[in-house]
């Protein structure tokens, strides 16, 4: 089965089962989702919406997205999402590259729209209100290899790239995901990563959408964000580690937490420490990957040794972890290079693969940009982006090494163009001591700044064009 027939069938054995919890507290059942999504997907048949067709979602995490996102796969058509960070402009490059046919939006989508000429020609799919009769119940089973979700990177390097996935390899991901989280019917799950609300809905658990918005996860409330998981009992965390971070701070004991799932940034060790004294009951997970290959290594908090921690405070990189069973990690120059069924076969537009996609012995291999060395055990430790080293100084290396210091709270190295800078965030720090520090690690000069600029996405990885603009 693929994911929205496995939905279906999570649907008719437990109908009754809350599927998604809104940020207001509405609970919607599996049933109540299921019957919804069958009467969006008869609208959109009747729009002209069938097999194949790519159609542009532009809404907010809610119940609405996800009654919307299952109807357009219970028709075999083509989901799209536009990367919000990559703005007007990436979003102009996507509708360009994947040619959508309609468009579902709501509030200000409906303003955008009018304004961007790619998206006024697109069909506007029409909304609906609860007492619209549900009909027939469209489902078309999708071939394994047919196309079924369009995404985009953040072209936080670039233009964005899109990346098509297909009904197997969406399933796929699910299968490799849930080996490290292993989901149980019934699990109630904070997550601010929507695409794990889809394997939820898979697997039978129940996903609370977290109060706030998600498009700025560093501004959450973490006490709004403990009083919401208390009310509704929330039992494991999916977010990225700027959410991590704000419902770690100033927390007190949350026993009732059994797991922490992290990743879509860098996990420095004292975000682990953090969560692991504010969840003390938790097991705690981090996750690395990309958007091309995700999942690619794990790190469970209790495989770190005590020589692992000092060996990260001592700027040897930042432990990622055992790569996947399912996966080939291969380092050349640092860089790392995966392959496997779940990595990304290739760019929407084919000529975005002549730079990451490479043949070797007949087996097509991903280079992610990222940095990284390995050690005896055959764990990865990270060392930040390729291109970001420079003068043997690696940015994750630094970076990690920074922030075991006392009162920092980000950290971000610029190397490269003459001598390398080291930017640091943080209460009561003194120039000339962190100064001192950062000599053992190199020929690196310490700038004190109010705010470490971060990306636009989860807020969790630091932005270098942007650091560069306010150093200079």
């Amino acid at each position: 089965m693929n994911l929205i027939e496995t939905f279906l069938a999570q649907a008719a054995a437990r109908p009754d089962a809350a599927a998604i919890i809104t940020p207001k507290g509405r609970v919607v059942s599996y049933a109540e989702l299921s019957r919804a999504s069958t009467i969006r997907a008869s609208a959109y048949r009747r729009a002209g919406i069938g097999p194949g067709d790519v159609v542009l979602i532009a809404r907010g995490v809610s119940v609405e997205l996800y009654e919307t996102l299952l109807a357009v796969f219970r028709l075999g058509a083509v989901v799209m999402f536009p990367e919000p960070a990559a703005g007007l402009k990436g979003l102009r490059v996507a509708v360009e590259a994947a040619q959508p046919k309609a468009m579902v939006t709501t509030g200000i989508g409906y303003v955008i729209r009018l304004a961007v000429p790619e998206l006024r020609r697109l069909k506007l799919l029409p909304d609906f209100d609860d007492d619209t009769p549900a009909g027939e119940e469209p489902l078309e089973h999708l071939p394994g290899d047919a196309p079924a979700l369009i995404t985009f990177t953040s072209g936080s390097t670039g233009r964005p790239k899109g990346i098509v996935r297909s009904a197997d390899f969406l399933m796929l991901q699910h299968q490799l995901l849930e080996h490290l989280r292993q989901t149980q019917p019934g699990d109630v799950d904070l997550i601010s990563l929507p695409v794990f609300i889809l394997s939820n809905l898979a697997a039978g658990a129940t996903s609370v959408i977290p109060a706030g918005k998600l498009t700025r996860p560093a501004k959450l409330d973490g006490a709004a964000l403990r009083t919401q998981m208390a009310r509704h009992g929330v039992k494991r965390i999916i977010a990225p580690p700027a959410v991590i971070a704000r419902i770690a701070e100033n927390a007190p004991p949350m026993p009732q937490l059994s797991a922490v799932f992290t990743g879509g940034g860098p996990v420095f060790p004292n975000l682990l420490r953090a969560i692991a004294k504010a969840a003390p009951n938790a097991a705690v997970h981090a996750v690395y990957g990309s958007t091309e290959a995700e999942p690619i290594a794990h790190l469970a908090m209790t495989d770190i040794s005590e020589a692992d921690w000092v060996t990260m405070a001592s700027g040897a990189g930042l432990l990622a972890g055992t790569p996947i069973p399912e996966i080939k990690v291969d380092l050349r120059d640092h860089e790392v290079f995966v392959a496997g069924p779940h990595v990304n076969r290739g760019y929407l537009d084919p000529a975005d693969d002549r730079s990451t996609k490479f043949l070797r012995d007949g087996e097509l291999w991903h280079r992610t940009g990222d940095a990284a060395r390995i050690d005896e055990r055959g764990r990865l430790w990270l060392l930040g982006r390729r291109e970001a080293a420079s003068g043997g100084l690696f940015p994750f290396a630094v970076e990690t090494a920074a922030l075991s210091w006392p009162g920092v709270k980000q950290a971000a190295l610029l190397a490269g163009d003459g001598r390398a800078r080291l930017a640091l965030e943080g209460d009561g720090l003194q120039l000339a001591a962190m100064q001192e520090r950062a000599k053992a690690l190199g020929d690196i000069e310490v700038v004190l700044v109010k705010a470490v600029p971060m990306d636009k996405r989860h807020n969790s990885k630091a932005d270098y064009a942007r650091l560069k603009k306010l150093l200079s």
